[in-house]
């Protein structure tokens, strides 16, 4: 039983190094494949710098990262295309605490970019996405968001 469990586990860890590109990766050095991420609820918040509401969220984005469930992943996703150097800047500009999907490559969400900013997606472990969520979050909203079913 335990080789059959070790066969199984180094099959998983082959698959994973020969599978293709991640969806998405992110300046904390995350891959991401949806495909892999059971379990897990990933939240995605688009924003621009030049969006108001989008900068006044971002205190209760930095505060729903802090204290998130293990199980929950907060990615944020610039509307507007920049390289990982200027979106690395903004980052720190703006006092952004969450990872970030970097540009390059663009990422692969499995929902439509929104047309409406900031905008809040929830994907469920069970693939499901929950969203846009319109408008600025805040925390209880971003707890309620990755609670409901």
């Amino acid at each position: 039983m335990k080789l059959r469990t070790l066969v199984c586990a180094a099959a998983a860890v082959l698959i994973t190094a020969c599978s293709p590109k991640p969806d998405v990766v992110t300046d904390a050095n995350n891959e991401f494949r949806w495909a892999q991420l059971e379990g897990k609820t990933v939240v995605v918040n688009y924003f621009a710098q030049w969006c108001a509401p989008c900068l006044r969220e971002l205190p209760e984005l930095n505060e729903f990262n802090a204290h998130k469930p293990e199980n929950v992943e907060l990615i944020g996703v610039s509307f507007d295309p920049m390289s990982n150097n200027e979106l690395a800047e903004l980052k720190q500009r703006h006092g952004i605490e969450f990872q970030l999907a970097m540009m390059d490559p663009a990422p692969a969400f499995p929902f439509e970019r929104p047309q409406v900013l900031p905008a809040t997606y929830v994907i469920k472990p069970d693939g499901s996405v929950k969203g846009p969520l319109m408008g600025e979050q805040d925390l209880e909203s971003l707890e309620n968001a990755v609670q409901s079913h």
